[in-house]
């Protein structure tokens, strides 16, 4: 049941906010400032040297069983590329493992302990793969290759493959994705490269606020 709870809540989330950065202080920070802005579900890319460090704090100070309480919000691992890190994520805290590329054994370990896992796909073979492998949610990935209009095309065939496109998504198009029919949608550097840039980790709340707005807009929420 808590997978399926995830689930669901990541999906009403709507926005999947994915961080990188030099240290895992910068990350948590980024991610404290993407929360205040209304981004509940948070990415972790294991790029961050010491990334796990980063998930345990977020998961310490944010996991809760009310999705209304302040303190709440739903950590997980991202560029996962093999089992043996998925499973470090899990120990440390990720609720959720997301992974550029389609890898059988990370799935696999993600299933044995009921944990949601978004591998990255990008053609149709992929898709079906994932799905025949219990896949509940496919990373399109990089979703800059394509167009909002590929949701549509790749749902006549499989519509009941749940796709949350990463990598160009952005606010000038976050509409047309979600009217498309997307699951979620991931946001990467548009968030936080502004706020790197000035160090003011402030412009990530309001950047995150601006998403929230429009996501809810689109979803008519």
């Amino acid at each position: 049941m808590k997978k399926l709870r995830l689930i669901e809540q990541i999906r009403e989330s709507g926005v999947v906010a994915v961080l990188r950065g030099d240290s895992p202080e910068e990350v948590v920070r980024m991610a404290e400032h993407a929360i205040e802005g209304g981004i509940k579900a948070i990415e972790i890319t294991m790029t961050i040297p010491f990334a796990l460090e980063a998930i345990t704090a977020l998961a310490k100070k944010y996991q809760s069983s009310d999705p209304s309480a302040d303190n709440y919000a739903i950590i997980g691992a991202g560029t996962v590329l093999d089992p043996e890190t998925a499973r470090a994520t899990i120990l440390s805290g990720a609720e959720f493992v997301v992974a550029p590329a389609l890898n059988r054994d990370t799935i696999m370990l993600c299933n044995r302990y009921r944990v949601p896992v978004m591998p990255g796909v990008v053609t149709i073979q992929e898709i079906t793969a994932a799905l025949e492998l219990g896949v509940d949610v496919c990373k399109l990935f990089p979703g800059s290759l394509f167009e909002p209009s590929i949701v549509p095309t790749i749902k006549g065939p499989l519509p009941q493959a749940n796709l949350m496109p990463t990598g160009g998504v952005s606010l000038s198009n976050l509409k047309d994705w979600v009217k498309a029919g997307v699951f979620a949608v991931g946001i990467g550097s548009d968030l936080t490269k502004e706020a790197v840039a000035k160090q003011d980790f402030s412009l990530i709340t309001s950047k995150a606020q601006a998403y929230m707005e429009a996501y809810r807009e689109a979803a008519g929420k």
